[in-house]
Parts: C-alpha cells; sequence; structure tokens
C-alpha cells in the first residue's frame, strides 16, 4: 500500500494517548496527512504514525457532514467487529511461534477470508486494548510468551488492588477527618501502614509514592500531616514515641523472657560458698522511685583504716548467656527512663525483685572491700562473691540533710571529696551539668527543673562508682581477664576556668575532648584522670556492665574467664549501635517534651547565654534546659561569648522539632 500521496479520502488510524483514532484523510502532503477525525477536529499527522491505511477512500468533497457521518459509521462497525475477536484464543494458535504476525494474516485467522479493512482494523483495536497476550511493535503483533502473560495478569491484579486500596483508604480518611460517619474499610491496614510509613520517615519512606497519592485523594497536600491523621483515627497518642517505633525498640518482653524471668523469681539458686557480709552496715542512695537498685555502700572505720564496701547486684548468677533473657537484654541493652514511660532491661519481676538490693532482704553481691587511710590512699582491695542485706533504701535527699548527723554518711562524703580531688590532681576534667529532669502528669501538663549532680550524696554514689569501675578495670587488666574498657585520649586543649563562667567552660572544654571507646585492650581514661576503668556498677540497667561482671565473677569462682577477648569484640560490635540508639531516643524525647512546653509558652521569655558567633546568627544555650538553639543577629547590636540575654519563643513545635527565638534583651550581670 502507498501510503505516500495515495491516503486521501482513505480511513487513517493511529495512536494518541493511548487510544486509537479514527480518521479520514483530507489531503496526503507526502510527508504530511491532513485528517479529520470524528469529532470534527483536523490534525496533522507524520504518516510514520499512521497505524492502519485502509485500501479503499471516498471523495473528500463531499459535505463535512456526510464525512463525519462516513467515519463515525465506520467506526461503528469496527469497534462492532472487535467485540467478535477473542485475543486469547487467537494467542494458543499462534503463541510459540516467536515472530511477528501481518495484521491481515491474524484477522484472517479470526474471521476466515477473505477480510475487509474493517476486519483488519478490529483485530488491531481487540489486540491493542487487550495488551496481555500480544505487543505491538512497528505496527506489528508479537505473541507474548506464557510468562509474560502470568506476569502481566499479576502486573494488573496488583494494580487493582493499589486502585482499591487508595479509593478506599482517601474515603476513609477524607471522611474520618471530616467527622462524618465511616466504617473502617479492609484496606484499613493497608492505609494505617502507609501513614506509619510517612509519618516515621518522611521524604525518605519506602511507600512515599502510594502515601503522596494516598493522601492528595483525600485532599491533603503535605505528608508531614500524616502523623495527626494518625492521631486523629486514634492508632497514635498525641505523644507517641516515633523513635520507639523507628528503631524497633522493644517496649516490653517475649513469653520466652517473661516464662524464664517468673521461673527465676520462684527459684533461687542457693547460696553456698558466697562469703557472708550479712553484718556489714549496708545502704543504697538512689532516687525517691527507684525500684531496681542494683548499687550499695558500707563503710566501717577500724582506726586508721577505713573499710569502704561497695556491692552490686551479681545479676550474672541469675541472667546466663544465650538465654531468652540475655539475648533480649543485648537486643536493648540499656534500660530506657523516659517522662511517662519507663523501659527496663530486664523484666521487673527480676530487675525490681529478686535481683534488686531491696530493704531487708538477703542478695547476692559481686562485692569490692577497699582498705583506704584517711587520706584517701588505697591500701589494698579485692572482689568477692557475696551475701549481703541492705539496712536501708535512702534516698538523696535524705542523704543530703542526714550528714551532720550520720557519722557514716559524713565519712562517705569526706572520703568520696579525697577520692574526687586524687582524680583532679591526676588530671581528670570536672564537665558535670545539672541535669534536665521533665515531668508530665496525668493531665499532660509538663514541667522541668535542673537537677543539681553536685550535692554530697550524688557525689558518693557517683565517686564510689567510679572508685568501683577503675578497680575492676585494674583487676581484670592485672590478671589479664578479657573486659570491656571505657578509654579517653588526652583532649586536644586543656582550658582554665580561671575568671570563666562554668557554664561556657564546659561547653568549651567539650568540644575539645574526644569521645570515649568502648575497647578490649586496657588503656587511660583522661577524663576521670584513671589508668583503667570497666564499667560493671550497674549490670541491672546496663548490658555490657553485666557482661563484664560475668568475666569477674566466673574468675573469681574458677580462676579463668567467661568469654574471649574474640568473643567480648563481637559482643561489642553488636551491641554499640544499639547503645548509640537508646541514647539518642532519650535525647530527642526530652527535647520533645521541653519544646512541646515551649509551644505552649509562645511570647515567654528564656534566659540564655550566647556562645557563638556564627555569621548572621548566634548560638546560644537556654539556661533552664541545657538545648542549645540559634538567634538572628539584631542590626547594630553586639554580643559577645560568655554573655547572657533574654530571647522570646517565636514558634516551637515539638513534631518537626523546630525552635524559633528571637532576641530580647541583655542580662544585667
Amino acid at each position: 500500500m502507498d501510503q505516500q500521496g495515495m491516503s486521501q479520502g482513505k480511513i487513517v488510524e493511529y495512536i494518541d494517548q493511548g487510544k486509537i483514532i479514527c480518521s479520514l484523510c483530507l489531503q496526503d502532503k507526502g510527508n504530511k496527512l491532513h485528517l479529520l477525525t470524528t469529532s470534527n477536529r483536523e490534525v496533522n499527522l507524520s504518516p510514520k504514525r499512521a497505524l492502519l491505511i485502509s485500501d479503499s477512500g471516498i471523495d473528500v468533497s463531499r459535505s463535512r457532514e456526510e464525512l463525519i457521518e462516513h467515519l463515525k459509521k465506520t467506526e461503528a462497525i469496527r469497534k462492532a467487529l472487535k467485540e467478535e475477536v477473542d485475543p486469547k484464543e487467537l494467542w494458543e494458535l499462534v503463541q510459540g511461534e516467536g515472530e511477528d504476525f501481518d495484521n491481515r494474516y491474524l484477522a484472517e485467522l479470526c474471521f476466515g477470508v477473505p477480510v475487509t479493512d474493517h476486519h483488519v482494523s478490529a483485530l488491531v483495536r481487540a489486540l491493542f486494548e487487550d495488551r496481555l497476550h500480544f505487543r505491538l511493535k512497528d505496527g506489528r503483533f508479537l505473541a507474548n510468551t506464557e510468562e509474560r502473560v502470568e506476569q502481566i495478569l499479576k502486573q494488573r491484579e496488583e494494580e487493582a488492588l493499589r486502585e482499591e486500596r487508595l479509593a478506599k483508604g482517601s474515603e476513609w480518611i477524607r471522611k474520618a477527618l471530616a467527622g462524618e460517619p465511616v466504617e473502617e474499610p479492609e484496606v484499613k491496614d493497608y492505609v494505617i501502614k502507609v501513614l506509619k510509613d510517612l509519618a516515621l520517615y518522611g521524604k525518605e519512606a519506602p511507600l512515599i509514592n502510594e502515601g503522596k497519592e494516598l493522601l492528595a485523594r483525600a485532599g491533603i497536600s503535605r505528608i508531614e500531616n500524616a502523623r495527626s491523621i494518625l492521631v486523629s483515627l486514634g492508632v497514635w497518642e498525641e505523644d507517641e514515641n516515633l523513635d520507639l517505633i523507628r528503631f524497633n525498640i522493644p517496649k516490653g518482653f517475649t513469653e520466652a523472657e517473661k516464662r524464664e524471668a517468673s521461673s527465676l523469681a520462684l527459684f533461687s539458686e542457693p547460696q553456698e560458698g558466697l562469703e557472708d557480709l550479712t553484718d556489714l552496715p549496708v545502704v543504697t542512695i538512689d532516687g525517691p522511685f527507684t525500684r531496681d537498685f542494683d548499687d550499695a555502700l558500707s563503710i566501717v572505720e577500724k582506726g586508721d583504716v577505713v573499710e569502704l564496701g561497695i556491692h552490686i547486684a551479681d545479676v550474672a548468677a541469675t541472667v546466663r548467656p544465650d538465654t531468652a533473657l540475655d539475648k533480649g537484654a543485648a537486643a536493648k541493652p540499656s534500660s530506657l527512663y523516659l517522662p511517662r514511660r519507663q523501659i527496663p532491661m530486664i523484666p521487673p519481676e527480676l530487675s525490681e525483685n529478686v535481683l534488686s538490693l531491696r530493704q531487708g532482704e538477703e542478695r547476692k553481691s559481686v562485692s569490692l572491700i577497699c582498705r583506704l587511710t584517711r587520706t584517701g590512699d588505697i591500701l589494698d582491695y579485692r572482689f568477692t562473691l557475696a551475701r549481703i542485706r541492705v539496712r536501708k533504701n535512702l534516698v538523696y535527699g535524705a542523704v543530703n540533710g542526714a550528714l551532720e548527723e550520720d557519722a557514716s554518711l559524713s565519712e562517705m562524703f569526706r572520703l568520696a571529696k579525697l577520692l574526687r580531688q586524687g582524680r583532679e590532681e591526676r588530671g581528670a576534667l570536672n564537665l558535670s551539668l545539672p541535669e534536665v529532669q521533665v515531668i508530665v502528669d496525668e493531665e499532660g501538663n509538663i514541667s522541668t527543673f535542673l537537677l543539681d549532680q553536685g550535692t554530697p550524696s550524688r557525689m558518693i554514689v557517683a565517686e564510689f562508682m567510679i572508685l568501683y569501675n577503675w578497680l575492676a578495670g585494674r583487676f581484670c587488666r592485672d590478671h589479664e581477664i578479657p573486659a570491656l574498657y571505657r578509654t579517653q585520649a588526652e583532649p586536644s586543649e586543656r582550658l582554665s576556668q580561671e575568671g570563666m563562667d562554668y557554664l561556657l567552660y564546659v561547653f568549651l572544654q567539650r568540644r575539645r575532648i574526644y569521645p570515649l571507646l568502648l575497647d578490649t585492650s586496657p588503656g587511660p581514661h583522661s577524663g576521670l584522670g584513671l589508668d583503667a576503668y570497666a564499667q560493671v556498677s550497674s549490670p541491672i540497667r546496663r548490658y555490657l556492665d553485666l557482661v563484664v561482671q560475668r568475666q569477674i565473677r566466673e574468675f573469681l569462682l574458677s580462676g579463668k574467664a567467661l568469654y574471649s577477648q574474640e568473643e567480648l569484640e563481637q559482643i561489642r560490635m553488636a551491641v554499640e549501635p544499639a547503645l548509640r540508639i537508646l541514647t539518642r531516643v532519650k535525647r530527642n524525647r526530652i527535647r520533645y517534651w521541653i519544646l512541646k512546653l515551649l509551644s505552649r509558652n509562645v511570647g515567654q521569655r528564656l534566659k540564655a547565654m550566647v556562645l557563638d558567633d556564627i555569621r548572621s546568627k548566634y548560638r546560644i544555650v537556654l539556661t533552664d534546659f541545657l538545648i542549645t538553639a540559634e538567634i538572628k543577629k539584631v542590626e547594630g547590636l553586639l554580643l559577645g561569648q560568655g554573655q547572657y540575654i533574654w530571647v522570646e519563643v517565636k514558634k516551637a513545635d515539638p513534631w518537626e522539632d523546630t525552635l524559633v527565638l528571637e532576641y530580647a534583651a541583655s542580662v544585667e550581670q
């Protein structure tokens, strides 16, 4: 068929936007066909785009109405004939031949001979619209393989399911948010999964495209609204902790962990072979709400010698390696204490009961007995597996108030000051700041305060735990027991605090210290001023403390270690990432509640200190919350490092993690 110059008056069919268009050629210009469509539109088309050109034609000089009527009649005939074509039946006839087919030949297979232009068009239309058994290439059809047909069918099923999910899901969201009565659709779980995906990961969400379309169909343009939608649907609480979900942190315990905990809580192994230290005046010093007591203290004065006892709950005797409890603790290697939620590392049946050093109860311990001179010099020390009985569970505040009347507590404080002084003389850096405490009551009221870490009672506990961990590190090093040591290199620079505000000094000096490293080889800890340090003083709350306690305990029992250095390295590599995540979760959660508090107090003035001058901004620290932020510079106003100022809260959004502050005034020193 000559398609160049002989097409005038003929029916030309072409593909436009996925559909076959039926048209009449009004003029053949050689390199361009001037066509009339059934909708009375005239278009120009390259001959190369023509899918079919009929053999027969009509006189184009007829009236416009007659031409369009002819076109419509032709299209109607071809559409009717199309219904007689069974693409599957035709495919079964030719499938496997692996070649493309002439359209007229396929039409003859369908309709028999002879065939007209109408039959050929009907065949082409049927196969084109079927899009399953044949594919079109260069104007001819190729039969798809059986595997390809199955693949297309599967894709169609998936697309139909996707469409159903999007349609029903978006309708549910739209009606639910509008307060209209609506039943939960069958696709509810899918919708919630997509919304959670958006809320947790934002633009990085694996289901970002489906999520955007789902929200768009519901009339919502911002993917950031996914969280509030989940709250409105009752899936999440207003203050849902997304980090716990995002990082898949277990909030509870597996059935296997619960069974083990229940069994261990009911049955305790005999305490034979343990040193009897139940006559020592042992006390614990903790916060008022503590239930998992894992460290206790005793002090006995013998002339010029002070015998200090530091007693750590023997968790290793109960939580054995490779048990369900051990694996659960390794996966969640630290207890997590958050406002409104506590997530213990070990089930409360154990952590707050049989393992906890509770008042009046006999407990197993890994005790350090350290003999010191009155001036705080260590004469000797030993670790022992013991039985102890706590005389009293004391709280920090009560200890501070009883120092003058209680000789033992007073002696503990005196000794703690000597120990700290000794460390500082060996280069220890005192960079402690108050700990930000956030309290959220049942009504959702938020309050914060700074917990002073420098009180006598907290100094006692801090210094004695540092002593225990220092001597544990030395003990492991000197007896060649593989252990996990915390090391820290010398700071890049030691600043002088003289004449400098303490808060500014701490922030500036912290920038010059190197991060703590966890290593299987012993080394100095410059920040604490110690030659070795193995953290082992909190085995109820920290998994790596439990691991090191197992090493010391096994050595005391058998003279051997439980883990090799290689095994400890494997444990370190497995646990450290999870520890970093838990630290991040806690930091993020404290910040969340602070921002929520500030969001309720827009316009409030807060005290701040200038840390840095950074181009068009100042970096500041809010002194009531110890969080850093930035403020824009005010033209004509210069602020100096360490200067105290007032800033005003302009905007705070805990979910967007945004805090906008403005300079308000200077604070008179």
